[in-house]
């Protein structure tokens, strides 16, 4: 099955220790590297392992154990990192949750992860509490406060201008503050030695099911170790103690988590962290902080090429720049490229692939060759092969089908759910274990990957997955709407904006105070990032020949509308 031999890259040797550890061996040969820069306060390797062990004295405090599993409601803050790696440090399991989930999600994934314990910034504190008190059993409340890491002078005007409105949580009886939970934690008491379990769940990351569903995926300490030696190796260049990482992607994202922090602190880099993305401060901060690396979806990109701020500055510093998350369509990378080229950057940018099955990008365009339409080559240890749709058959290069893929990077399987892991992990014949990821694509004879597109019904906007059944089943569950049909329409800035087709029941007016009140329900059980920028009344919708709605021609009716309107600017 092997279809990329010329191309091979060398094997990796896998250190067969925690994520947790590979930190500490940084923080012991480089401890005054800093490890985290945090709108100006830096955190060096020192500091952070302390501050990781001492988080994880605060979790056994609490009763957290080995195996027991927490969530982490957070965007990319210290306490959030903090927090993930003491969860390593004891063998418990880390539940990543995006926090502008909606209120049921998070019960939801509560519930199935069985977590104990959330740890949430204040500013999602009312939500995350009502959500954690609908769970099926008591979980404990962490509630962190932004000015608690910030620099005193941002501190101060965070404080004064935001952070105040939060003070008041956490509400919940028994939940405590960042700043109390770590005071426990301060202490000389032995921590338990820790131990290194190849198959131990270490963390539990989400993508949402083609039924509506979403799904755990489960992920270990190997994963996250094996995903940061085969990033680099693919890297091709040098990296090293006190080179920089741009971490703006969120920790709740496998691409985040997996390459904007994980792989930049394994060897030793300085995570300059975003909590959240805006033109402003990502101009600001490639200005001020000049990373070496950054790593984004190919909104941010498209972002950064109308960013005038950045208008005449040398980006000479950079010496890696990714895309990964969604396609990048040639003439955006035509485009990056020639912005970086304008502004000194020595670089191109180089797209990615993967799935969060195995744990994020598995296949990356090599440094010096570009082939137009590929993904690239596999990562080491990683294999790439094209099945016909349906089957097990290996298709020859040049034909499309199915990608499948097998990588140490492979996650153990669905949380609760057999049925589907049996689905995407497969056991083949040649004794390996294949991940099948729905996706389209195709092979050349030098084992060059190219994505065609996906085969599941997926919406992609600004990097995140949107599934649209999730979206129906809430909207045709109202009272008011008889049937409804969600699609991806493309959109300049976020690649795809969600848009939902309405048939509202006889009497229901097609108004704007009915589209609110089907915005506002929709809140409350669909993540902020999903929810419909447009909702479409329409008479009827078009069917497929067994009845359903024709998602597909919806798609090709927005498209023309789309031509349309080109033409006529």
């Amino acid at each position: 099955m092997d279809q990329n031999a010329k191309y091979r890259r060398k094997h990796l040797n896998y250190p067969e220790i925690t994520m947790c550890q590979m930190i500490e061996r940084v923080a012991a040969g480089h401890p005054e590297v800093t490890a985290m820069d945090f709108f100006g306060r830096k955190t060096s390797y020192r500091t952070f392992y302390e501050e990781i062990e001492r988080a994880a004295r605060a979790l056994i405090r609490a009763g957290i154990r080995s195996g027991d599993v927490v969530t982490i409601c957070m965007p990319n803050t210290p306490q959030g990192i903090i927090m993930f790696y003491a969860l390593s440090r004891i063998a418990a399991v880390a539940n990543m949750v995006h926090p502008l989930s909606a209120e049921e999600e998070i019960t939801f994934y509560l519930n199935l992860s069985e977590s104990r314990m959330i740890l949430t910034l204040d500013t999602f504190s009312e939500k995350v509490e009502a959500a954690a008190a609908k769970a099926n059993y008591p979980v404990k409340l962490i509630t962190a406060r932004m000015e608690d890491v910030l620099p005193p002078h941002l501190a101060i005007a965070f404080a004064a201008k935001t952070g105040r409105r939060f003070l008041k949580y956490p509400k919940t009886k028994g939940a405590v503050t960042w700043r109390a939970f770590m005071k426990s934690g301060a202490t000389d008491r032995a921590l338990p030695e820790t131990t290194f379990e190849k198959d131990r769940t270490a963390a539990i990351l989400y993508s949402g099911g083609t039924s509506g569903t979403p799904k755990g995926i489960c992920l270990t300490d190997y994963n996250f170790n094996a995903l940061a030696l085969g990033t680099i190796a693919s890297f091709g260049g040098e990296v090293g103690p006190g080179m920089k990482m741009l971490s703006c992607m969120p920790m709740f994202h496998g691409f985040g988590l997996g390459i904007n922090l994980h792989t930049a602190l394994v060897y030793g880099m300085t995570c300059i962290l975003m909590p959240t993305f805006s033109d402003k401060t990502y101009a600001d901060m490639l200005r001020k902080k000049k990373p070496n690396f950054i790593a984004g979806v190919p909104t941010i990109y498209e972002a950064l090429l109308h960013i005038r701020e950045l208008d005449g500055v040398d980006l000479s510093f950079l010496v890696g720049v990714f895309s990964g998350g969604d396609s990048l369509s040639v003439e955006l990378k035509k485009k990056i490229d020639r912005f970086l080229r304008e502004h000194g950057a020595g670089v191109q940018v180089r797209e990615g692939y993967g799935l969060t099955e195995c744990v994020t990008a598995s296949c990356l365009t090599p440094r010096d060759e570009y082939r137009e339409g590929s993904i690239g080559l596999p990562f080491p240890d990683t294999e790439y092969a094209i099945v016909r749709p349906g089957s097990d058959d290996v298709l020859p290069p040049g034909e499309e089908g199915e990608i499948i893929l097998r990588s140490p990077t492979l996650m153990k399987g669905y949380l609760k759910n057999e049925e589907e892991t049996k689905e995407a992990l497969r056991l083949l014949p040649d004794g390996n274990t294949w991940l099948y990821t729905g996706d389209i694509g195709k092979m050349d004879e030098d084992g060059f990957v190219y994505f065609i597109q996906r085969a599941k019904r997926i919406i992609i906007t600004n990097g995140y997955n949107v599934y649209p059944s999730q979206i129906e089943n809430v909207l045709d569950g109202m009272d008011e709407i008889m049937v409804s049909c969600v699609i991806g329409v493309k959109d300049t800035r976020r690649m795809q904006r969600v848009r939902a087709y309405v048939v509202l029941k006889d009497g229901v007016p097609d108004n704007d105070e009915t589209r609110a009140l089907i915005l506002s329900r929709l809140g409350k059980k669909v993540a902020r990032y999903a929810l419909p920028r447009e909702i479409l009344f329409r008479k009827e919708l078009p069917r497929t020949l067994v009845g359903k709605a024709d998602f597909r021609k919806l798609m090709e009716e927005a498209e023309r509308e789309e031509e349309r309107g080109r033409k006529d600017a």
